[in-house]
């Protein structure tokens, strides 16, 4: 037994144990998912409380530098520094952690020399045996202190509950320095009365200049304060601390009973944190509050409903499922308000959004949730035309975090999402404005696309050894993203009837041929002079040509135009005989970022540039080798054990692969409407479709026979009739109704295929 699988038995058992007995007949979606996938190995995850999408993550803090620090939280460690509310959710780079708070018991040393009240002094070891993760609550025993606390949230606000020993005096600690990857710039704790503590901090991390303001209540009043700016402590009867560097203590006495603390926040001022504070959580039931978290995290959890006997495949596909509302994560006020990217407040009539991390949710969590989440999809197009209006490059956002521009990886993916859906049936934006935010962005002369309309692709450059990758060209990852999105665009311009820019978007989606050798049959980095750069190994990770990837891990990456993509290659069985070359290929890579995981071959399924390509037999002639790969891809890289995901979960994409293929589904196209067929790894899914977006009430895949061993689609029919082809359309599916798989032991090379 792997030492993979027995941490995987061992984390199953605990969670049985948390969860009272584990799955049992009539066990809810919300008794399934467990926030814990992912915390461990390099998934990136929290496990506090949030509700779905929202502006709080309230959630214990273990580390705050280091790549695995990115969510605050590492499964390894052993020590809490404390509980912060705002948390990144399988990203590859670290920033939140606003407003730590730390409960303690027990005289705090005081005199001099003066020591900070850092969280590092406060920290305290935990087990995991105490530990509790559910969607909505978390809970933890402070072993240094005796403390038990508990965590839950709803959209705009956090809750604690703080059991403290009987004897030892209670304190709470206020650390407004502590981040995760950031620095403050600006801070204030102010005590408002003896009960309420109002502030804001505002920081530079990976974003610049991001401030959250605070409104945090407790429910019995402190009888001191200490405060201190700088590391040095104010005078004794300060109620005020302002300064880069802000912390504060706030001591209550000996406590019978718990402590109940609550706390809004706002991105734009002291008071609408207060104001949301009091419209979300207006009494001090805390367990009132838990339920009503559990109670939306089940509605939204229980839209696609599974039937299998397997209880590890249910934690693991709800655990995805849950990591898919993660993000993207509201960034207003409860009454709609925002502070725009031009730093200004700005009222509205849809629920603003940020923590849109396009280069990966682009590809299957935007297409995922426009079936599950369709209310959603309105507003999160307005949330991007409202970046592109009032930001001050008036272009769509690229990775925006809060109201800011991160910058963060390639492309203009914005774009899919939009055209996806528009091509949907969604009409709750402007789309004329966001046509046109969709053409200057793709027109705009920043990240080489000057050059990449000059020449039909982006030139490669071969940089100096120490010049950083953001600083690379990255050229041919560039140059497949780039055609892309000129793909969608096209296909907008085409709807609106814009028919010369249709035809010039159109011309600029083939350039992925500009890159084709036909003598290594690899997309590669060109230079300006036109020839293929030199030395040239597939296996190379070079930030010149490619983005944590190397050209294995772009050598299919034309979803927009597979049967031209197929034709470069020599036809389908010459294509697909590539695609077997990939799976098979020795996994070794020369220089490789540590974003290259999960690795089959030459396949690497934990970045997602990959994701699609599996799919592609299907397309190509032969669906069997998909649904060979798809099964073996979900029961390699993913468990329900906190190191259940083989690469960053990155905002829910690499959850949402799994959550449309253990159906037996994928947007290969993300923006297409189509949904290639795989195997399924459930016998039964039931989606519950929104009946005031879509009619069909419900869609259900049912897999006969399905099994382990009953991979392979032996025949399909969708509402009775015959399906001959591997595919279904988004349309068909929002009109309800089954589709039927039956599923055997050995390959049914004809279904599907072409000419069947």
């Amino acid at each position: 037994m792997s030492q993979r699988t027995i941490r995987c038995v061992v984390s199953s058992w605990l969670l049985c144990l948390v969860l009272g007995g584990g799955t049992r007949a009539g066990a809810e979606p919300a008794d399934e998912a467990w926030p814990m996938v992912g915390t461990g190995g390099h998934g990136h995850t929290y496990p506090g409380a949030t509700v779905p999408f929202g502006f709080v993550q309230l959630s214990p803090d273990t580390r705050t530098q280091g790549w695995d620090a990115c969510a605050g939280y590492q499964y390894a460690d052993r020590e809490i520094l404390g509980f912060s509310h705002t948390h990144l959710s399988g990203t590859g780079v670290r920033d939140l952690g606003d407003l730590l708070v730390m409960p303690i018991a027990g005289p705090v040393p005081s005199g001099a020399p003066y020591v900070p009240l850092a969280a590092e002094r406060f920290k305290s070891p935990f087990t995991h045996e105490t530990e509790t993760a559910q969607p909505g609550y978390y809970r933890v025993q402070l072993d240094r202190y005796g403390v038990v606390a508990e965590l839950t949230a709803t959209a705009h606000a956090g809750m604690h509950r703080y059991a403290f020993p009987a004897a030892p005096p209670a304190h709470l600690l206020l650390d407004l320095v502590h981040g995760i990857g950031n620095t403050p710039t600006a801070a204030e704790l102010k005590v408002e009365n003896d009960r309420l503590v109002t502030g804001f901090r505002t920081s530079n991390g990976w974003t610049k200049g991001r401030t959250v303001y605070f409104a945090l209540e407790c429910s019995r009043p402190f009888a001191a304060v200490a405060l201190e700016s700088g590391g040095r402590p104010l005078p004794p009867d300060a109620r005020d601390a302002t300064g880069p560097k802000v912390r504060g203590r706030l001591d209550f006495g000996r406590l019978a009973g718990p402590l109940i603390v609550r706390v809004g926040l706002s991105p734009t001022s002291v008071d609408e944190a207060l104001r949301n504070l009091r419209a979300e959580i207006p009494t001090w039931d805390f367990d009132a509050v838990r339920r009503a978290a559990r109670k939306e995290w089940n509605d939204h959890l229980s839209r696609i409903q599974i039937g299998t006997d397997d209880p590890g495949l249910r934690r693991t596909f709800y655990s995805a499922l849950y990591h898919t509302m993660t993000a993207p994560t509201l960034y207003n006020n409860a009454d709609n308000s925002y502070e725009g990217a031009d730093q200004a407040t700005h009222s509205a009539t849809f629920q603003n959004y940020s923590t849109f991390s396009l280069w990966d949710t682009f590809r299957a969590e935007h297409p995922l949730l426009t079936v599950i989440e369709p209310a959603r999809t309105n507003d999160f197009v307005n949330s991007m035309l409202a970046f592109a209006r009032e930001s001050p490059d008036h272009e769509l956002p690229m990775w925006p975090l809060g109201n800011h521009e991160t910058w963060c990886m390639i492309g203009y993916h914005a774009v899919p999402v939009i055209a996806d859906a528009y091509a949907k049936g969604f009409r709750g934006f402007d789309a004329s404005q966001a046509y046109a935010a969709m053409r200057a962005t793709a027109m705009a002369d920043r990240n080489l696309q000057d050059l990449y309309r000059k020449y039909g692709y982006v030139p490669a450059v071969t940089a100096p050894p120490d010049t950083p990758r953001g600083r690379r060209t990255q050229a041919a990852s560039r140059t497949l993203e780039y055609a892309y999105d000129d793909w969608c665009i096209a296909q907008l311009a085409k709807a609106l009837g814009h028919a010369d820019d249709a035809r010039v978007f159109g011309e600029r989606a083939e350039n992925f041929r500009n890159l084709f050798d036909p003598q290594t049959r690899f997309f590669r980095g060109r230079l300006a002079e036109g020839a293929f750069r030199e030395p040239f190994n597939p296996t190379q990770e070079s930030f010149d040509d490619f983005t944590e990837a190397d050209a294995w891990q772009y050598a299919f990456a034309a979803p927009q135009d597979v049967p031209g993509m197929i034709r470069l290659y020599g036809g389908p069985a010459a294509f697909c005989r590539k695609l077997d070359a990939m799976f098979a290929a020795d996994s070794d890579e020369q220089d490789a970022n540590v974003d290259i995981s999960g690795l089959i071959g030459q396949y690497a399924h934990g970045n997602e540039p990959c994701h699609h390509f599996a799919y592609l037999y299907a397309l190509a002639g032969e669906p069997y080798q998909t649904q060979r790969w798809v099964r073996d891809i979900m029961e390699t890289q993913y468990e329900d054990a906190p190191d259940g995901l083989d690469g960053n979960d990155d905002c829910g994409q690499m959850s949402a692969w799994y959550v449309w293929s253990a159906i037996g589904l994928y947007p290969v196209n993300p923006a297409s409407g189509v949904y290639v067929i795989g195997s399924p790894l459930v016998e039964k899914a039931a989606i519950r479709l929104d009946p005031t977006v879509y009619p069909g009430g419900t869609f259900t895949i049912v897999a006969h026979d399905e099994s382990r061993q009953n991979a392979y689609v032996q025949w399909a029919k969708l509402n009775g009739r015959p399906l001959e082809h591997p595919w279904i359309t988004h349309a068909e599916l929002v009109r309800g109704g089954t589709l039927e798989l039956q599923m055997g032991r050995f390959p049914n090379k004809a279904w599907g295929a072409p000419g069947s």
